[in-house]
């Protein structure tokens, strides 16, 4: 199968993995949470080419998570903005933060706390409607 083609699959996975399936995705969106929106600032965050950085932003763009909206107009220049698409990818940035840190600790890592209180918070996943946690032992994938 060709990365291309993951798009049209029925696997829910593969159809993510289109989108934000590479490593500058992920930290383009990373960069994106933290709040840098132009192009130059999040290039030389990431250190990546420009052309790729630029690839990666339009197929964030096409996918609706991210808007481009002009900040200058000679010349133009845009900043990229998260949709409410872009927006609920937070759990997915949150929960690779916090199982790098379990898993693959480093010096100088980062902690996730809550904005108001400044604690320590410990990210799990659970179920809207029970409140019940979500681990691979409480739930199965099927077909409808």
């Amino acid at each position: 199968m060709r990365w291309s083609e993951l798009e049209n699959e029925p696997c829910p996975v593969a159809r993510g993995l289109s989108v934000i399936g590479d490593r500058w995705t992920m930290l383009v969106l990373r960069d994106l949470f933290l709040g840098f929106r132009r192009f130059e600032e999040i290039q030389s965050r990431l250190g990546c080419a420009r052309h790729v950085l630029a690839d990666r932003l339009r197929k964030l763009e096409a996918a609706g998570a991210v808007e481009r909206r002009p900040y200058q107009e000679r010349p133009v220049r845009h900043e990229y903005r998260l949709t409410e698409a872009g927006k609920a990818l937070h759990p997915v940035i949150v929960t690779l933060i916090a199982w790098a840190e379990a898993h693959r600790p480093a010096e100088g890592g980062i902690r996730l706390v809550d904005r108001e209180t400044g604690s320590p918070v410990r990210p799990v996943l659970v179920d809207e409607t029970t409140g019940a946690r979500i681990t691979h032992r409480s739930v199965r994938a099927e077909r409808p």
